[in-house]
């Protein structure tokens, strides 16, 4: 029987630890924060640039032809990253749909597989796929930090599918047994690809960039005003925030408005359940 490299994974979908072993928590992966906090920072900013207009120095009409291209190409600066960071949070979310999709396919293959080995570690090895899917459904569905608690037991579950087929397979080398230990290497792997995807997010240096442009566009307009226009100076905060709210939605897998919905892992759960 060949020999199939792989190693139980243990991948856990988890916050990012800084240097110093504590959990580092960030603005975006909480959506609903993003809204009120971009809309009151980039108002703010655009005030500000009002008061310098204001009370230090106004623009003179020598320098608006100047000032003018320097607003217009921040404000298209803004546009260009945020289309761009829009397009990376939607690539990610398709991703993450995918791996969902190939993880039910993987657990549905090896179910049927499991037909060929011997009657005990057929209906063991059934058992377990049945119990792992649900931990899997759990996962996909819990809610912002709880996913490494509704991951609950599925590093034993993955051992003891492994060593079921691995046991199966060195008792009888076989080519029918390799196909059944190399379909659970697919089960096995499809979860460490997902928490990779999942793990797969918009850089924070693009977070940073794209919020300081923000700002700084929102500043230049309101200096840029030749009076003080409450609206004007709530339009841009307003319109930019909802798109940072709905770029952090997308890009944040389980703790937005928009998330992945384990559609085919339910419809297998269904189907071995019901069998």
């Amino acid at each position: 029987m060949p020999v199939i490299g792989f190693a139980p994974s243990t991948a856990v979908m988890a916050p990012p630890l800084s240097g110093s072993g504590r959990r580092v928590i960030r603005i975006v992966d909480h959506p609903l924060l993003v809204l009120p906090l971009a809309l009151v920072a980039q108002w703010g900013a655009g005030y500000l640039g009002d008061l310098l207009r204001r009370k230090v120095r106004p623009v003179p009409q020598a320098e608006r032809t100047d000032f003018d291209i320097v607003l217009t190409a921040t404000l298209t600066l803004l546009a260009l990253l945020i289309g761009f960071s829009f397009s990376m949070a939607v690539s990610r979310y398709d991703q993450r749909k995918n791996f969902e999709a190939e993880e039910a396919n993987a657990i549905g293959t090896e179910y049927v597989r499991a037909d060929l080995m011997p009657a005990g570690t057929r209906d063991e090895v059934r058992g377990l796929l049945r119990h792992y899917l649900d931990q899997r459904i759990e996962y996909y569905e819990a809610r912002g930090g709880s996913g490494s608690v509704a991951m609950g037991d599925a590093p034993k579950l993955q051992a003891q599918l492994w060593s079921a087929v691995a046991t199966a397979g060195t008792a009888q080398p076989n080519p029918v047994n390799a196909l059944t230990v190399s379909g659970m290497n697919d089960v096995l792997n499809a979860q460490g690809y997902t928490a990779a995807a999942w793990a797969n997010r918009i850089p924070t240096a693009a977070w940073t960039l794209l919020a300081s442009t923000a700002i700084l566009a929102n500043m230049l307009l309101g200096y840029r005003e030749r009076r003080t226009d409450w609206l004007v100076l709530m339009v841009l905060p307003l319109t930019v925030s909802i798109a940072l709210f709905l770029i952090a939605d997308v890009d944040t897998p389980n703790g937005g408005v928009i998330r992945v919905v384990p559609g085919n892992l339910v419809e297998l759960s269904g189907t071995l359940h019901s069998q």
